[in-house]
């Protein structure tokens, strides 16, 4: 039996080894093997304009940052030709965009809501220098710049394609289906063409600003040698980003790539795309559930403006952040108020009923409306509450409602005997 299995394991062996020597085992001859985009450039029988003309190279300084850094892209490109510069993290975040706008030929308003889980949490063109000039006016038209015009303007469209190729849902809406928060009816998938242009517009979305998707830093040399020496600022996210040079469609350097590395107390926000200091929130919000809670908000109305205004967080995340704080702060709120029988309950269930159905509205309306339409419908909001809260002090106010004179009077007693037993035990 032994010699069986010894002669079945030597015919095996030979089997596979002839096998081997006649190329199974290997690419066939004249196979296309392969090739990454800077592979395909360096052939150069296959181009017109000789060796000098149909390839690009791109090295970069360093591998590895610690919470942003400057990281310096060098290389060789066709003389005479503009480089542009790449730049995007593997992260990924949600970006999202209303469209309500008449349409320019029919005057209907469209009500489709575009939406992307595959957006790159860090995202940057970087042009030729000698650009800098028609970059500047493009900061200059402020909110209304286009991306897909500043891309042509700068000549840059042929480089644009990492945020062209991520997958973006269409959902068509109503007037009344917008107010109350409803996404709508799922469309069928764009074309290339289409999901190109739709990407521009949640690009602009994301980022909102111009010089935070775009930068003129790339020095190119009369011989073709460029050096682009590009900051990538503090907060990023962390993880791989990768760098791609190229002169137009066609003609791109291989991938590189460099870590971008946080510590604690740092902290990574996911659905924000950003990293931020968990020290700074945490004494923001300290102070401001002290005062919130002392006037039974909670302080929600106050954090709210300020984590926009401090750090550069989206207005979705933003809100939906504050809502669980508020929680802990009402909760123990809820605990000392009715201990002294401050609460009630049968008021409070009603109210309560209404803020259920609004909870549902509000995340949805959230996402349908722009950094700018919230802070405006939100200022608005705060100027009204802060005129009535003045009104309610004035001694003309204080003087007609006797009864709310009462409740406070009631108020102060209760906490001097909560005070005075304190003391005593």
């Amino acid at each position: 039996m032994k010699q069986f299995w010894g002669s079945m394991a030597i015919a095996l062996s030979a089997t596979l080894f002839m096998l081997y020597q006649s190329g199974a085992f290997a690419e066939k001859q004249g196979a296309a093997k392969p090739q990454t985009a800077a592979a395909e450039a360096a052939k150069p029988e296959e181009k017109k304009t000789g060796p000098s003309a149909d390839s690009i190279t791109a090295q970069i300084d360093k591998t590895s940052l610690s919470n942003g850094g400057t990281i310096t892209v060098t290389g060789t490109a066709p003389p005479g030709k503009p480089v542009f510069v790449e730049i995007w993290a593997d992260k990924k975040v949600r970006a999202s965009r209303f469209d309500s706008e008449p349409d320019k030929e029919t005057g209907k308003r469209p009500y489709i809501f575009y939406l992307s889980e595959d957006m790159p949490a860090y995202y940057k063109l970087f042009v030729p220098a000698e650009s800098k000039g028609a970059l500047e006016n493009i900061k200059k038209e402020g909110k209304s710049w286009s991306f897909s015009k500043a891309l042509k303007d700068l000549g840059a469209d042929v480089a644009y394609s990492v945020p062209a190729k991520v997958k973006i849902a269409r959902y068509q809406t109503t007037l009344t289906g917008s107010i109350i928060g409803s996404r709508g009816e799922l469309l069928p998938a764009m074309d290339e063409k289409e999901n190109k242009k739709r990407s521009m517009q949640l690009v602009k979305a994301r980022f909102r600003s111009a010089d935070k998707v775009l930068g003129a830093g790339v020095v190119v040399n009369p011989d073709g040698t460029y050096k682009a020496e590009i900051k990538i600022r503090e907060g990023l996210a962390p993880g791989k980003y990768n760098v791609v040079a190229s002169v137009d469609k066609k003609i791109k350097s291989r991938p590189l790539a460099f870590e971008n590395n946080i510590h604690f107390p740092l902290l990574y926000l996911e659905n924000a795309g950003t990293s931020l200091n968990l020290f700074g929130p945490l004494l923001l919000t300290l102070a401001i559930s002290i005062f919130g809670v002392l006037m039974g908000a909670g302080g929600g109305f106050i954090l709210n403006p300020l984590l926009l205004t401090i750090w550069p967080l989206p207005h979705t995340v933003v809100a939906g952040t504050v809502m669980p704080t508020v929680l802990f702060a009402q909760g123990s709120g809820i605990y000392n108020y009715s201990k002294i029988k401050f609460i009630s309950w049968k008021l409070g269930t009603v109210i309560g009923l209404s803020m259920v159905l609004g909870g549902f509205i509000g995340p949805k309306l959230t996402e349908l409306i722009t950094l700018d339409q919230f802070k405006f419908i939100f200022g608005w909001i705060l100027l009204v509450l802060a005129g009535l809260m003045v009104w309610q002090t004035t001694p003309g106010y204080l003087a007609k409602n006797k009864k709310e004179q009462a409740i406070l009077k009631e108020f102060q007693k209760r906490a001097a005997e909560e005070a005075a037993k304190k003391k005593q035990a």
